[in-house]
């Protein structure tokens, strides 16, 4: 990183790791797997950089690049829900005010590549390639853009790719990182932007697919380091920004199954016959099993298997495994379809229920309201006691080993505020110290060992490097609101007044200015079936 000021240069460069964390870093570090990295931190100042409620992808990603909480840009989860209705959610979703469009507004161009829910990107000065809840081959900004980095660069994939090496193989995973890295400096060169924010993904996704492989997390990590590298060597950014949107750990406690535990309680139905919504537990990815069609099947002893499966929640990334564990080995190499899974066991029946977990990630309960949901099973009159019930039953609740599931449980405007606040679930349920965790399953027992061995814990990183920021002075009880704050402050852009962060205390704080409400436009729909395949993979769904 360069002291030069030559117009050219890059005046800011944000990276995201997704998932970076202390934890995670230090040990590589030690090894000098990441020098890069190791010297922004030993040469810059850094700390802790608290994630959100819930500290999950999809939501805190745009909380970051807004600077605002869920309660104001409206997106909670990986899943939007009108009525029983769902759907992926997208940046049509976001109902606030980018900090690269608001950089647009007062002349800087920026550059970003790979951020989640950024698609279908809106006009500003500079270019957009979106990331994770895009679809391959996304519209990006400008119109035209993804064919000249492709032309320049070669392939670009949203998703690891199979066509190029196994998606899952760490070249896998190394060429989808070397992709990004080209891709952000091509559209440098081309824009020659001020700002620019370049995401990894591929840091979270592999402790989601390989969970505990030191081998792949280092050469995961080993990628982001070299291609940090040679942007920095490029684009000679004058300060530098690593962020990330939560933080990654082992997952020890105990997994609680939300619905389960409200059915015992008589306010959940359930249904079986594979016509009820779709059960995220157990969708099985339909690229692994391939062959038959999936429509034509008998009974056999692959259904008979696929039913004691079922009877167990059995997540994507435990397929094979589980396979092996009932005694069928042989089915791999066929086409499994969801429709069997979802007949052989249980689902939530929505609309005949009062109270439900409709998706694992947004960490809360829905009520299930007359008068907004469109078989609403709870009076308004009634609506406040049964939450304050459900508030004191789910608080209540024990592991087996007699501990608190839950550091708290409370209602949603505890933790949001804004015109939003009505998308959020009603209650929000915090599971102690992210070492526990809440599935949507039923038709299981209420406590088991946690499916996912790694997941998101809530504290993640920051760094800072650079001639404008203050790197004497230590980061301490910095937020992931803080970081759009920072941005302005450092291109002396007046801050939203309507953002929840400050800026963080390596640079003076900046003004502060009312802006006009954000014109978002109309909520377009995903409805790809590959990005919830993906998402489904990962165990998000």
């Amino acid at each position: 990183m360069g002291d030069s000021t030559d117009e050219d240069d890059l005046r800011l460069l944000v990276v995201g790791l997704d998932a970076g964390c202390r934890p995670i870093l230090e040990p590589l570090f030690e090894a000098d797997e990441i020098p890069t990295l190791e010297r922004l931190f030993e040469t810059g100042t850094s700390g802790p950089l608290e994630s959100q409620i819930p500290p999950w992808t999809a939501s805190a990603w745009p909380s970051m690049y807004t600077g605002k909480n869920p309660g104001k840009h409206g997106v909670y989860d990986f899943l939007s829900f009108e009525g029983y209705d769902w759907d992926v959610v997208n940046a049509s979703h976001v109902r606030e005010r980018p900090v690269w469009e608001l950089l647009s507004e007062h002349g800087l161009t920026s550059v970003v590549v790979n951020l989640p829910v950024t698609h279908p990107p809106r006009e500003f000065d500079g270019a957009l390639i979106p990331g994770m809840t895009a679809p391959e081959n996304p519209p990006c900004h400008p119109t035209g853009i993804l064919e000249d980095i492709e032309m320049a660069c070669g392939d670009y994939h949203v998703y690891p790719q199979s066509t190029d090496a196994p998606a899952q193989s760490i070249e896998g995973y190394e060429r989808t990182i070397e992709s990004r890295g080209a891709a952000f400096r091509y559209l440098c060169r081309r824009m020659q932007p001020e700002f620019g924010f370049l995401q990894f993904q591929i840091t979270d996704s592999v402790f989601h697919e390989r969970p505990g492989d030191k081998e792949a997390i280092e050469a995961v990590y080993r990628a982001v380091d070299r291609q940090l590298a040679e942007t920095i060597e490029e684009t000679d950014p004058e300060h530098v920004l690593i962020v990330s949107d939560h933080g990654m750990g082992k997952v020890t406690g105990t997994e609680f199954r939300v619905n389960e535990f409200l059915r015992e309680r008589d306010r959940l139905e359930v249904q079986s016959g594979g016509e009820g919504m779709p059960d995220w537990s157990t969708t099985w990815r339909k690229d692994l099993l391939e062959g038959e069609d999936a429509s034509e099947h008998e009974e056999s002893v692959l259904e008979k298997g696929m039913n004691v499966a079922a009877k167990f929640g059995i997540t994507t990334q435990r397929v094979a495994n589980t396979l092996d564990r009932v005694g069928l080995k042989e089915p791999i190499g066929k086409r499994v379809p969801n429709d069997m899974i979802r007949a052989a066991s249980e689902q939530v029946d929505f609309p005949e229920s009062e109270a439900y977990v409709r998706s694992k990630s947004e960490l809360g309960v829905r009520i299930n309201l007359e008068g907004r949901e469109p078989n609403g099973q709870v009076p308004e009159s009634a609506y406040e006691a049964v939450r304050d019930e459900l508030i004191d039953e789910l608080s209540d609740v024990r592991t087996p080993d007699g501990e608190p599931m839950f550091d708290v449980v409370a209602p949603r405007e505890a933790y949001f505020d804004g015109p939003h606040v009505d998308r959020a679930p009603d209650i929000v349920t915090v599971p102690a110290d992210f070492d526990n965790a809440i599935t949507a399953d039923v038709g299981t027992s209420q406590f088991g060992e946690p499916m996912e061995p790694w997941n998101h814990k809530q504290t993640g990183i920051v760094a800072a490097a650079g001639s404008e920021f203050d790197e004497t002075v230590p980061i301490e009880g910095a937020t992931i609101f803080d970081v759009a704050p920072t941005i302005c402050a450092l291109f002396d852009v007046p801050i939203d007044a309507e953002m929840d962060g400050t800026t963080l205390p390596v640079i003076e704080d900046g003004t502060e200015a009312e802006y006009p409400d954000y014109e978002a436009g109309p909520i377009s729909a995903t409805d790809d079936g590959a990005v919830e395949d993906r998402l489904s993979d990962l165990g998000y769904l």
